[in-house]
């Protein structure tokens, strides 16, 4: 087992993978867990095709991952995800269990954070892991901070409940048992054990009275920094998310560029919406994570890309 590990020594063997498309926060999403993983999976189209078929900045990622790599762990298995035919979250799925079956291969847990998701506290994580282990569970569904944008350094709009309180977001599990199916993107049927901010649920998606069974700080929550990009990045995102067929991109873009320029009005004014969608507080954030989004470069074989 790898000596960087927690102190406690845990004696799972844990791997990982990563869906290897956008270098936003890739290089900070890698890093947090690297010394806690043995092996990780890099998936990625060998045309370097998004699931809606535009082109992805697939050699900009790769060289993020090589100078990052330095105990060799990662590994390159590129296939053909965009497929024509079928929904862009068809694809999602489908690239996804691929990756998480060749991730599978001598593990007990694989870990499947999206590369625009940063662990704040390792450590935590990882204990929360061993606890879901202990537990019988085949996922781990563990709380997020869902990030809209970033109004100035080290401030950024973060989604919130009605009167600003902190609330999890849960994407899918982050990690999974070895060999798990996937239903829809990383979501599964698999027995889940959940952790969230507070012993009542804090998600504005699920039930008040959802289950939790355990608790941790929202500093030593994950940060997905979802919408964090630049005008560019985001105008790219809309065209190769697996969301794109519910996104309405000149609507939503329109929205996004508003509550960015005020920041300040769109947190005011969260406890008057009545519904969860369109709630932000603002927050400040230490940098590192996150910093100054990163600008995409492709490489003309890529932008040639049909």
């Amino acid at each position: 087992m790898n000596d960087d590990r927690e102190s406690d020594q845990s004696p799972l063997r844990i791997n990982a993978y990563v869906l290897v498309a956008d270098p936003s926060y890739l290089r900070e999403s890698i890093q947090a867990y690297y010394p806690h993983v043995d092996r990780i999976v890099l998936s990625y189209d060998r045309n370097a095709t998004s699931w809606t078929g535009t082109p992805l900045p697939i050699q900009q990622c790769l060289a993020i991952i090589a100078d990052l790599d330095v105990d060799g762990k990662c590994e390159h298995h590129p296939g053909d995800f965009g497929r024509p035919g079928f929904t862009p979250l068809d694809n999602d799925t489908h690239q996804r269990q691929h990756a998480l079956d060749r991730a599978s291969e001598g593990a007990d847990w694989v870990l499947q954070l999206d590369t625009d998701e940063v662990m704040l506290n390792p450590p935590a994580f990882f204990a929360m892991l061993r606890e879901a282990d202990r537990d019988g569970a085949a996922a781990l569904d563990f709380p997020a901070r869902w990030l809209y944008s970033r109004s100035a350094a080290g401030r950024y709009l973060e989604v919130t409940r009605r009167f600003w309180q902190v609330a999890g977001s849960f994407p899918g599990p982050l990690a999974v048992r070895a060999g798990v199916r996937l239903q829809h993107a990383r979501q599964t049927d698999a027995a889940t054990y959940r952790v969230d901010f507070a012993p009542r649920n804090t998600d504005p998606w699920r039930r008040p009275d959802a289950h939790v069974d355990a608790v941790i700080r929202a500093s030593d929550a994950v940060l997905h920094f979802s919408w964090v990009r630049d005008e560019e990045a985001i105008r790219r995102k809309f065209g190769w998310s697996g969301h794109t067929r519910h996104m309405r991109p000149p609507r939503v873009y329109r929205q996004w560029a508003w509550r960015r320029r005020h920041p300040l009005l769109t947190s005011l004014t969260t406890p008057l919406r009545r519904r969860d969608a369109g709630r932000y507080r603002l927050v400040r954030i230490p940098e590192p994570p996150g910093g100054a989004p990163i600008v995409l470069t492709f490489t003309p074989a890529e932008l040639a890309t049909p």
